[in-house]
């Protein structure tokens, strides 16, 4: 027996009794689909049908109140009226019931009465030490032997199995059990959490990533909570099982009236995206794939690199998957010269003994079995692929039988895929008995075998620790203090705070005038940029507001000149930064913009005016570590841009990862800043001086 786990849900899902307020007689109605689904289900507890109108439903005793029941109670489930709930509710709580589950709809998803409601109902389940699943929700089901209960109403009891799973929808909880017990995947419990007034997704995994009995979960968001909690409580318990998750919503128009580039960039997707990713979670983009990948987390290990070897009896299916592997990431396996000299010796002249290998269209089990065989010794493959297209007069039962015989000692992911009607049916199950997961078509093992190198590559990544970082606190509380209000700094103002925490910025002097902007290039030396400054002039290119590589006196007249009559017209007050011409040869973007469901968004990527445009920025959720900046900057599609280059030596991406940090401790220490945007940041090469010329800052509260 599993022993009470902390976080208080047994009463839910391992309840001792069950008692149904708003069972129901009719036909059809939600109140006894629930009755009979706990019936069914095999529960070892009592079942109390409450309802006063009735004395019996489904041949079970049937009570008039809660209050009625003589034996103890620990969950109840709840499919009266809205506006019965509460008084529900309040009597389950002075009954002592553990744990309610609230079907019934008409709370916050309505709003107005509902929100007050939903408010009453948590505050009730808090006076009470009452957990709660819902309200709107479908109901919770647990397949366990010993405590087998399905309290919901879905029409499709779930085979038992090890994946637990989370519907914050119950329209689509009831899809998703279907398709599961279509896919042949077992389900240990589920639950369907509706508005979450108080049991959340979080909460679920935690309780799910204590038990034994489930080896995978599964997650239907459509929005991620809070945001801490979850992030927290999922990257603890990913470590020990694989979490999976099909998110929905994956537009943001709100996004695109963000000022900075950083926060049009960093959408809602994107950050849930980014979070999914930092805790482990494996995003896939629909059901399918979802249980295609839980089948085969369950069953084969995770590959311990991306060299992948394909073996089939068909040259198209092969070159399909090879295009898919290599698309998604993955490498084909170099194949040993041992290795292929050995397939040469028991395969056909016509025969490809290079990979993708073909055993063409006559291979039988024997030629299979023997590849498989030799290649299963070469220890450059770090997974394997096996097609089979079944012609008529190959067995391809013997086939699988084949596959399995030969594959079953390897340490390594098996994914196969079987392509024909000749005993096919028999195939599949054959390698579905042996924990080989099969597919209709290559691209879909592809999919899955990329993402199971995911979870590898985070498993094996550790938290890398911050450097220490000496910053002037003092000096930037000092700025911030001339600021009233929310909005845009000024400019100076924006880049004196970061410098306060040694953010370099290439050396500058701000005038008024065109005389002034002669006397301060003479200072700094030529050649110089001169850039325009005002309050409502946030992208400089836009407006023609920068001129570089001024070289004398009478150039920047003239630019300083230009700038003041025609954007003054435009802005009002505009001030002239003159700005030494900065060495650096690479430009990038540094930026952080706070989301209020997921805190602070950090941005880093390829940088300049063309950052929208290109958009090859990578976006993670703060806290970042030591490590975070680099990865951010390795997983741009324009890397190679920041190495030699055309004959120009390598960026310092060292000096753009320290100051990445160097703004998240600045973020940190001043929760007002709501996006900080460095852009663009120069990288010269090693050795030299690498420097902002340009940067953006809005605070609020």
């Amino acid at each position: 027996m599993t022993t009470a786990r902390p976080s208080g849900l047994d009463g839910i899902f391992r309840p001792r009794s069950v008692a149904v307020v708003g069972a129901s007689r009719r036909e059809g109605s939600i109140g006894r689909q629930v009755v009979a689904n706990l019936i069914a289900s095999g529960f070892q507890g009592p079942v109390y049908p409450v309802n006063p109108k009735a004395e019996v439903v489904l041949s079970v005793p049937a009570f008039p109140s809660v209050r009625a029941i003589r034996g103890p109670v620990d969950l109840a489930v709840l499919v009266v009226p809205p506006d019965a709930v509460l008084r529900a509710a309040e009597e389950c709580g002075k009954k002592g019931v553990k744990g309610l589950v609230v079907i019934t709809a008409g709370f916050r998803e309505i709003g107005g009465v509902g929100i007050e409601r939903e408010e009453k109902l948590k505050a009730i389940a808090r006076r009470y030490r009452m957990r709660v699943i819902g309200p709107n929700c479908m109901g919770i089901i647990n397949t366990e032997p010993e405590f087998a209960c399905n309290a919901s109403f879905s029409a499709t009891p779930p085979p038992k199995g090890s994946v637990a799973m989370v519907s914050q929808s119950g329209a689509l909880g009831e899809a998703i059990l279907a398709d599961a017990a279509q896919a042949g995947l077992g389900v240990a419990m589920f639950a369907s959490v509706g508005n979450r007034v108080d049991v959340t997704a979080a909460d679920l995994v935690a309780y799910w990533g204590d038990d034994d009995t489930v080896k995978v979960i599964l997650l239907y968001l459509e929005t991620v909570g809070e945001a801490a909690e979850f992030v927290q409580v999922v990257r603890q318990v990913a470590r020990k099982k694989p979490v999976i998750a099909v998110k929905s919503g994956r537009s943001d128009a709100g996004a695109m009236a963000a000022s900075s580039h950083t926060g049009s960039i960093a959408g809602a997707d994107v950050a849930a995206d980014t979070l999914l990713q930092q805790c482990g979670v494996l995003r896939v983009d629909n059901f399918r794939d979802m249980f295609a990948l839980a089948q085969a987390l369950l069953h084969q290990p995770p590959p311990s690199g991306r060299r992948m070897v394909v073996i089939t009896n068909a040259g198209g299916p092969g070159i399909l998957a090879t295009d898919a592997l290599v698309g998604l990431g993955m490498e084909m396996a170099p194949i040993a010269s041992a290795t292929e000299k050995a397939l040469r010796r028991v395969l056909p002249v016509e025969a490809s003994v290079h990979n993708p290998i073909d055993l063409i269209a006559s291979a039988n089990a024997e030629r299979y079995r023997a590849a498989l065989r030799i290649v299963a010794k070469d220890k450059a493959v770090d997974g394997f692929v096996v097609l089979f297209v079944s012609p008529i007069m190959i067995d391809a039962a013997a086939v699988a039988q084949a596959i399995v015989d030969e594959t079953r000692e390897l340490q390594k992911p098996v994914l196969a895929c079987v392509m024909g009607r000749q005993r096919g049916d028999e195939a599949l199950q054959i390698l579905q008995d042996a924990g080989i997961p099969v597919f209709r078509y290559p691209e879909d093992a592809a999919t899955t075998l990329r993402l199971m190198c995911r979870r590898h590559r985070w498993l094996e990544r550790r938290p890398v620790k911050l450097p220490t970082l000496k910053v002037s606190k003092a000096t930037a509380e000092k700025l911030f203090k001339t600021q009233a209000g929310d909005g845009w700094l000024p400019a100076a103002t924006a880049e004196a705070i970061l410098q306060a925490y040694g953010v370099p910025f290439a050396p500058g002097r701000r005038v008024t005038s065109a005389e002034a902007a002669v006397g301060a290039a003479h200072k700094l030396g030529f050649p110089v940029v001169l850039k325009a400054e005002a309050a409502a002039l946030l992208h400089k290119s836009e407006h023609r507001a920068v001129r570089t590589g001024l070289r004398s006196g009478d150039e920047v007249f003239a630019a300083a000149q230009d700038l003041l009559e025609r954007l003054g017209k435009q802005f009002g007050d505009v001030t002239l930064q003159v700005q030494a011409h900065a060495e650096g040869h690479r430009e990038v973007l540094l930026g952080m913009t706070r989301d209020a469901r997921y805190g602070p968004l950090y941005a880093a990527g390829l940088g300049g005016v063309q950052v929208e445009l290109m958009r090859d920025v990578a976006i993670r959720v703060g806290p970042l570590d030591g490590g975070d900046p680099g990865e951010m900057f390795s997983s741009l599609k324009g890397k190679a841009l920041l190495g030699e280059f055309r004959g120009a030596p390598a960026a310092d991406l060292d000096a753009a990862v320290e100051a990445l940090l160097r703004l998240q401790r600045l973020v940190d220490d001043f929760p007002r800043i709501a996006e900080v945007e460095v852009n663009p940041f120069i990288l010269a090469a090693r050795g030299r001086r690498s420097v902002a010329v340009d940067c953006r800052m809005r605070v609020q509260g």
